[in-house]
């Protein structure tokens, strides 16, 4: 696979859990199975492959739906929400590979909640308020903090504000990723047809094909 396949990938992953936080913040539901995807990316810290971090790449396929309609030329499809919270994280990831006691924290975080997990499953409630409380104690407190829009009743719900902190966390795994593979800010603004073929080639080739 060449590495800007890996790099759609990657930008798949931020672009999913966005798109999730989206979905439960709007309408308080959210797919459980992009929801436990996601969730699980957060325990895969040491992968071969990218493909390692998301299980398979049909695991992906909202994150690559939402990755063309944000980046398509048919703007009316964009969800201006959504290019928020990606291109937030995007710079918190910066601040944050600049932060030593932070991502040791985080670490330490990540293998309590992969120890919890083997007891519990990966979306049992504790999990998810542990990785919560995470992400409140580390990546929230850095500037500028990521303000989620959505509906009042939704967002006033423990287990939903849960869920999204848990979906930023997720998706600032993936902002890591995409760093590590050489990403960056300025790469999506000029490259932004060829990721978008590209997203559009994993979905005929490897998505739609494995699903048949």
């Amino acid at each position: 696979m060449s590495n800007f396949h890996d790099k759609t990938l990657a930008l798949a992953g931020i672009f999913q859990a966005t798109a999730l936080v989206k979905d439960i913040a709007t309408r308080g539901q959210l797919d459980i199975h992009d929801f436990e995807a996601t969730i699980r990316t957060l325990f895969v810290t040491d992968p071969d492959v990218v493909t390692e971090v998301y299980g398979q790449v049909e695991y992906l396929r909202t994150g690559i739906m939402t990755l063309i309609e944000q980046l398509g030329d048919q703007k009316g499809q964009r969800d201006l929400d959504i290019a928020r919270y990606v291109i937030s994280l995007l710079h918190l990831q910066r601040k944050l590979a600049k932060n030593k006691p932070m991502l040791a924290t985080l670490s330490a975080g990540i293998e309590r909640a992969r120890r919890q997990a083997e007891h519990f499953h990966v979306t049992h409630e504790n999990v998810i308020a542990n990785l919560a409380d995470l992400y409140s104690e580390t990546i929230s407190t850095l500037p500028p903090k990521i303000m989620v829009s959505g509906d009042s009743q939704y967002l006033s719900q423990a287990d939903t504000a849960n869920r999204i902190r848990t979906l930023l966390l997720a998706g600032a795994r993936s902002a890591v990723l995409w760093s590590q593979l050489g990403g960056s800010r300025w790469q999506i603004l000029l490259q932004r047809r060829r990721f978008v073929d590209q997203a559009e080639q994993i979905l005929s080739q490897e998505i739609q094909r494995n699903l048949h």
